[in-house]
């Protein structure tokens, strides 16, 4: 039986359990802690070896820059979008009418937004070993996208070296596999805890936010994505779709685009044909820098809480939204509730009550899951993109996939 159709069966049983147990779930938690866990000792060795590997795979600096510039380009502009169905959505769908939102409530403390020249600085790791040891990804990538163009350079001194990263990151390919193996048993036991906890009678105060978001997240992954597949890529979109179910699941379950990056490339390598160099550079990029459903979500969640409080936004305020969202996203770690701090950087940008932020925080781990799925789902978009505009792209695979 294929991988996605036992993390399905997973996730129903999950449900199912949890809609039983109620809260007593509690118990069946630690199943997916432990998945969740060997997914994050994965996270760092894989980024940074598959990252050296995609740039000295290429042989080709300038190779490399232009994927770079394709792919940042790329993520920004479908960042962009996904905003903009976000506040439309919140606009034509008014989630904040009738809910009766307080500034009693405890506000959580916004972290002031970094400026330009302290974002520049952080991404330069004084320390690498501390950068890998803490998990910065951003400063990992840059370290590894370093170290890959310098080995590169090197020319025939550096191919023993090249050779030791090539095994270690067909090491870790074959760990994310056997990983893999426990997805349907972690997802069982994350939904289950998930269903228990969060019961219909405590979403039902916010089931348009959340009915807001997953229809905005559909509508990106359908239009937006399919229609890039389709009109750029000139491919089937199906293969796309039927590409993504696996990763699309993990990412629902685990929210973190960076603990899915192994089932991603798994699922780009082997489901779309995508090459092992663009994989290995594009997908890790995307894991950190991508944010299409976070985005959509600040957009939501902004309206939500400006039409809650009665808070009048002007055009300018909708500008501002787009463009902070679309910027911070590039800062934004792809991790579970990193859409939590983005938003606060939002809401304290155009001036709305941080109050309403604490209300959102209440179904935040549902508004994830759908994000984060379409975080995944954009990072194989691009990925295939970049693939077909480089003949990266294995057209047997895909197309098979597609019938």
């Amino acid at each position: 039986m294929p991988l996605w159709k036992k993390i399905l069966i997973g996730m129903i049983l999950g449900v199912i359990a949890g809609s039983i147990l109620g809260p007593n779930a509690e118990f069946l938690k630690p199943i997916g802690t432990l998945f969740i866990n060997t997914i994050k000792m994965l996270i760092v060795p894989l980024v940074f070896c598959s990252l050296v590997v995609g740039v000295t795979s290429m042989e080709d600096t300038r190779k490399m820059g232009r994927i770079g510039l394709k792919s940042v380009a790329l993520y920004l502009v479908t960042t962009a979008i996904a905003i903009s169905i976000g506040l439309a959505l919140g606009i034509f769908m008014a989630p904040g009418e009738g809910i009766n939102m307080t500034a009693s409530a405890a506000a959580p403390v916004a972290k002031e937004a970094p400026t330009l020249i302290q974002t520049l600085l952080a991404l330069i790791p004084q320390n690498p070993i501390n950068a890998l040891a803490s998990g910065n990804i951003l400063q990992i990538i840059v370290f590894a996208l370093g170290l890959g163009v310098a080995l590169t350079l090197c020319g025939e001194k550096a191919k023993p070296a090249i050779a030791l990263f090539e095994s270690l990151a067909e090491a870790m390919y074959k760990l994310t596999e056997l990983v893999m193996k426990l997805a349907p048993y972690g997802i069982f036991g994350l939904m289950a805890w998930v269903t228990g906890k969060y019961g219909l009678d405590i979403l039902m105060p916010l089931i348009k936010v959340i009915a807001a978001v997953y229809i905005g997240c559909i509508i990106h992954v359908l239009v937006v994505h399919c229609g890039l597949i389709s009109i750029v890529g000139r491919l089937s979109p199906m293969g796309y779709l039927k590409g993504l179910i696996a990763p699309a699941s993990v990412a629902f379950t685990t929210t973190s685009s960076s603990g899915t990056l192994p089932s991603t490339i798994k699922a780009a390598r082997e489901e779309l044909g995508v090459s092992k160099g663009i994989s290995s550079f594009v997908l890790p990029l995307g894991a950190t820098i991508n944010m299409d459903g976070t985005a959509l979500y600040q957009g939501v969640c902004a309206i939500f809480i400006a039409q809650a409080f009665g808070v009048d936004l002007s055009l300018s305020d909708y500008m501002l939204i787009i463009a902070t969202s679309t910027l911070a996203s590039i800062g934004t770690a792809g991790v579970p509730g990193a859409g939590l701090i983005m938003l606060s950087l939002v809401l304290t940008t155009v001036g709305l009550p941080m109050e309403g932020l604490a209300i959102v925080a209440g179904i935040d781990r549902i508004l994830d899951m759908a994000r984060t799925s379409v975080n995944v789902c954009g990072d194989l978009m691009v990925s295939t993109l970049i693939a077909k505009s480089e003949n990266e792209l294995d057209e047997s695979i895909y197309n098979k996939k597609a019938s």
